[in-house]
Formats: structure tokens, C-alpha cells, sequence
């Protein structure tokens, strides 16, 4: 690898694998056809954890699996596995036997895109199925997983697919949690067919190895033409429900200078936060991005005001120093209006470097296929980070056009999610087949 991490010719002693009929290889309409189940009234899809869309989604792909030549399973979570039985043992990075398994998430944020998450379910899906058509069955058991859940987009929880199979979290220890309409974490699950009460396995599974195909969601391949994303390492985050709360009143009959405003008091919070973000420097970013009012009248003080808070960066202690500078600054700034203060914390996740030789072995797989690629961190959080510490772990980004996501606007173009599928399937195909 060059020093700016860009191709450099391989010569003629590393010479790829040929990889027949790949161009036939129908991604995009799989892509399509996936994104039907969720298909909303802003031109994205919306699949939350457990709701209908979700379920049918999950279903269909299982169908799909079987339809493949996979053998389809789910687990209590509700997490869908495809497996490519093996005939023998293989090895990578010195783990013995354990599958090597690829896969993303199937659920979506509210009117996201067609290709977070879904992209790199579906490419294993097909990488699977196309090393089976190509190559017959590997020495080591190869498996796409169609995890449950990454977003937090229904519940205040995050990564309960990955959290639930590597054994981090129990369903005990977030089934309490509701979601918008009041519904708990217990009941959705339930309702979904899915639980301890079901006739499912148990999520906790270990890997040998796990790959994340994965759309950029930001602007760096794109802008500095590069065909892929080598992640180098995944930023930790902490997420917050920061309170204020102050005392309702009539906004036509109480002085500005008596008032116990709780919404204003959060507006400056939040002013704070943006402050203390840009002086702490790139590459911490910090996020506002929902608050809510009661009793969200227009003519009451508001007696109670909830926001949301988002902080990121590739370094522990700048997560942990941002936050502390940022709660100084929002306990003194309720102290001055007389406004109460009060913050939980949803989530925690330390950043996560991805593993050396996995990485190096997606260089040399580029090379082979004269990608232009650029190793970078992730500044959004992934599976893979919670994967990591329990088996090696890597991750491969493609662009993302203008670098949408989230929105019914995020779009690949169908030749870079090829030049992610070609470098799945070298990848298995070296861990599931070599000796």
C-alpha cells in the first residue's frame, strides 16, 4: 500500500481469483425488492424493531435464503441467519472451525434509505449463493446475518441485534424500555413472535470471523474518489435524554424576569452544546437532533422540555471530556433560571479499532482488484464495534452519493455496491475455502 492508501499495481504473482458470471450478480434488484417491505409515503422505507414491516421483511428474506441454496434461521432476538454449511475445518487469524459470517442490520431510522444496513444483508445473501453456484461448499461453514436491530430508532437502545448474539445484553435488561406509543420492549417482542417464549434458539453465538459491507453514509470516498472504505476503527458514542424542568405559566400574565422557562432554558443548552463542540475541534461532533415540550402549548411557559444528545468521537477521553464540559455548562445555566436538571444515558460505546490482519487482507483484496481504496475511520456507529472485542472483526465502506443517508435520498450507484460485492466474495472465499 502506497502511503496516501490508494492501488498500487500487484504484478503478475498476485493474480485474483477469477470470479465468473460476477457482472450477472442482481443486486440492485434484490436491493429493490427489499426495499418494498417498509416502503413509506416519503419515497424511503421505515422498518422499525418488531413493527409489521419489519416482520414481513424478515420473513420474506428467509424465504429468500432458503430460495438461495441457504439454510434459514432465526434466533430469539429475531436476528436471521443463512448458512453455507462446510465440509471441514479452516482457519483465519487463529480461530479454529467457528463460521465466518457477513451481514448488517434490517431495521431502519423513520423515512431512511434503501441501503443502510439492507446493502450489506443483501450482498451476503448473494455472495453466499454465488460461491455455492461457482465453487460448491467450503471447508469452513460461511453464514449472512440478517441482524434484528442496530438503529435505536424504535426504543432508546441501540445494537440490540450484534448486543444480543455476543452476549452484552439480555432481554431482562432492556425489556422494561418503550417506545413512542408506550409499547415495551417486552411486549413488541412478543408480539413479533420472537422471545424466551419462543421456539427459537438463544442469540448468544460465537464467530470465527465477522465482515460488514456497508454504505459510507458521508462524503469522504466520494469526494476523494476512492472506490472503497477500509474502516481503520469505529468512533464511540455516548447518547443522552437530558430533562430540564421548570414550572408552566401563562405566557401573556408572567414577566420574563420571573419565569421558570424550561424550553428557553434548553434552548441555551443547546446552544452550549454546539459551542463546546466546534472549540473542542474535529473530529468530536456532538448532536441535538429531538426535543419535546409540555405542555407544548403556544400560549403556556413551558413547565418541561426533553432533548436528545449525541456525542462522537475516535478517542474515549474526548467523548468523556465533552460531556463533562457540556453538563457543566447545562447545570449552570439551569442554576442561573432556576430550572431543575436532570440527564440518563442511554448509551455508551467505546471506540473500537477493527482487526489488523483482516484489514490488511481487504488492502491486498482491493489490489487484486485494482480498487483505488483509503483506509479511514467510521464516524458512524456500526455492529462491527460491538462485534470486535468478541471475534475479529472488519469493514468495508462504499460511497455514498453526496453522502445522504437517513434519508429517502441515500443512494450507491450499482458499480461501487459491485466493487463492495467483488471484495465480499474474495474475502470468503479466501476464509471459507483456503486451507
Amino acid at each position: 500500500m502506497t502511503e496516501s492508501g490508494v492501488y498500487r499495481s500487484s504484478g503478475t504473482n498476485n493474480a485474483p481469483l477469477p470470479l465468473p458470471n460476477v457482472e450477472q450478480v442482481e443486486l440492485q434488484a434484490m436491493l429493490d425488492w427489499l426495499s418494498t417491505y417498509g416502503a413509506d409515503e416519503q419515497g424511503g422505507v421505515t422498518r422499525l424493531l418488531y413493527d409489521s414491516a419489519w416482520c414481513e421483511a424478515q420473513g420474506a428474506l428467509a424465504a429468500k435464503m432458503q430460495e438461495k441454496g441457504l439454510s434459514p434461521e432465526f434466533d430469539q432476538s429475531g436476528n436471521l441467519y443463512g448458512t453455507l454449511k462446510g465440509e471441514g475445518k479452516g482457519s483465519v487469524t487463529g480461530v479454529e472451525e467457528l463460521p465466518i459470517v457477513t451481514g448488517s442490520h434490517m431495521d431502519t431510522v423513520v423515512y431512511g434509505g434503501k441501503y443502510d444496513g439492507a446493502y450489506g444483508v443483501v450482498a451476503g445473501v448473494l455472495a453466499l449463493e454465488y460461491l455455492k453456484k461457482h465453487f460448491g461448499a467450503p471447508k469452513r461453514t460461511l453464514q449472512v446475518v440478517s441482524l434484528c436491530e442496530e438503529e435505536g430508532s424504535r426504543f432508546p437502545f441501540a445494537y440490540w441485534g450484534s448486543r444480543s448474539i455476543t452476549g452484552i445484553t439480555s432481554l431482562e435488561d432492556v425489556e422494561h424500555l418503550k417506545d413512542q406509543d408506550g409499547v415495551t420492549f417486552a411486549q413488541a417482542i412478543r408480539n413479533a413472535g420472537f422471545g424466551p417464549d419462543s421456539a427459537y434458539r438463544p442469540a448468544a453465538k460465537n464467530y470465527g470471523a465477522f465482515i460488514e459491507l456497508h454504505i459510507e453514509q458521508g462524503q469522504v470516498l466520494e469526494r476523494l474518489g476512492h472506490s472503497i472504505g477500509v474502516v481503520s476503527d469505529i468512533v464511540g458514542q455516548k447518547r443522552f435524554s437530558i430533562t430540564v424542568i421548570g414550572e408552566a405559566n401563562h405566557a401573556g400574565t408572567t414577566p420574563m424576569s420571573w419565569r421558570k422557562d424550561a424550553l428557553a432554558g434548553a434552548a441555551e443548552m443547546i446552544a452550549a452544546v454546539r459551542n463546546i463542540a466546534l472549540q473542542a475541534g474535529e473530529p468530536l461532533v456532538a448532536t441535538v437532533g429531538r426535543i419535546t415540550a409540555d405542555p407544548g402549548v403556544g400560549n403556556v411557559v413551558a413547565a418541561r422540555a426533553v432533548f436528545s444528545l449525541d456525542i462522537r468521537h475516535i478517542r474515549q477521553e474526548s467523548i468523556d471530556r465533552c460531556w463533562q464540559d457540556m453538563l457543566q455548562a447545562f447545570s449552570k445555566i439551569a442554576a442561573e433560571q432556576q430550572l431543575g436538571l436532570d440527564w440518563e444515558e442511554h448509551l455508551s460505546v467505546t471506540p473500537i479499532p477493527m482487526n489488523e490482519e483482516m484489514i490488511s487482507d481487504i488492502q491486498d483484496t482491493c489490489e487484486q482488484e485494482q480498487l483505488s481504496y483509503w483506509l479511514m475511520p467510521s464516524g458512524a456507529g456500526h455492529d462491527s464495534q460491538i462485534f470486535q472485542p468478541a471475534c475479529p472483526t472488519a469493514m468495508i465502506f462504499v460511497p455514498s452519493q453526496d453522502g445522504i443517508s437517513h434519508n429517502p435520498l441515500e443512494y450507491t450507484a450499482e458499480s461501487d455496491l459491485m466493487h463492495g460485492f467483488r471484495v465480499l466474495v474474495r474475502l470468503l472465499y479466501k476464509y471459507g475455502y483456503g486451507s
